[in-house]
C-alpha cells in the first residue's frame, strides 16, 4: 500500500509539510509506505481545457503533473495539504489539482482521499472544503478525522505546540490505513468494485 502526500505551500518545510510528516510518521509506523511530493515555489500552470489529456492521458504541460499520472496506478490514496491563504487554498495547488484530476479523474475512483490546510489563526474550513471538492467529485472516499484536518501556527515550532491538531492529523493517517486494509482486505475477498452508469451531463441552457 502506497500514500501519496501532495505538499501545496510554497515552503518546502513550512507548517504544512510539519503537519504531513506527522502522518508520514504514523502510516510508516504502521507499514504503508508513502511518498511525499512538493510541488515547489514556482508558478505552475493551469488548465487550458485544451482537451489534449483526453486523447493521451497527459497534460500539454510536463512537469510533476504528468509524474505522478504516469504512476497513479500504484498510488493507493492521496493526501493533499496547503497553507490557508485567503480563506482558500494556494494558488500553486489549485492550478496543480485542477490539472491533475481534469486529467485523471477518471482514475482516481476508489482511493481514499484526504485534505489537511495549515492556517495562522482562521479560514481552515473554507480552504478544507475546496479540497474535498476534487476529492468529492471523482469517486474517491474521503477520509476523516477527530475533527477538521487543521493545524495552527506561523512556524513549524508554533504547529508543534498545536498538540490537538497533530492529534488530529495523527487519527487521519490511522483511519486512512484501516480503510487501506479494509479495501485490500475486500479485494481479496472477492468484493467487486462499484459499476457505473454511464455518465449522465446536464446542460440548464438550452
Amino acid at each position: 500500500m502506497k500514500v501519496l502526500l501532495i505538499n501545496g505551500s510554497p515552503r518546502e518545510h513550512g507548517c504544512t509539510d510539519t503537519a504531513l510528516c506527522e502522518m508520514v510518521r504514523v502510516f510508516e509506523e504502521n507499514g504503508v509506505e508513502t511518498e511525499l511530493l512538493w510541488i515547489g515555489k514556482g508558478p505552475i500552470a493551469g488548465c487550458t481545457a485544451c482537451g489534449a489529456c483526453a486523447k493521451n492521458g497527459r497534460c500539454i504541460y510536463d512537469d510533476q503533473v504528468n509524474g505522478i499520472l504516469a504512476r497513479l496506478d500504484t498510488i493507493d490514496g492521496i493526501v493533499v495539504g496547503s497553507p490557508v491563504y485567503y480563506a482558500g487554498v494556494s494558488g500553486q495547488i489549485t492550478s496543480f489539482l485542477d490539472r491533475l484530476f481534469y486529467a485523471g479523474g477518471g482514475r482516481m475512483k476508489g482511493k481514499p482521499a484526504a485534505s489537511v490546510v495549515s492556517c495562522r489563526r482562521g479560514g481552515a474550513s473554507a480552504a478544507f472544503e475546496i479540497i474535498n471538492k476534487y476529492f468529492m467529485m471523482t469517486n474517491m472516499p474521503v477520509v476523516t478525522s477527530q475533527y477538521w484536518n487543521q493545524v495552527h501556527g506561523n512556524t513549524p515550532d508554533e504547529v508543534r505546540q498545536d498538540l490537538e491538531g497533530l492529534q488530529t492529523v495523527r487519527t487521519l493517517a490511522q483511519n486512512m490505513t484501516w480503510l487501506l486494509r479494509c479495501i485490500e482486505a475486500g479485494k481479496a475477498a472477492g468484493v467487486p468494485e462499484p459499476v457505473y452508469e454511464p455518465k449522465v451531463r446536464t446542460n440548464f441552457i438550452r
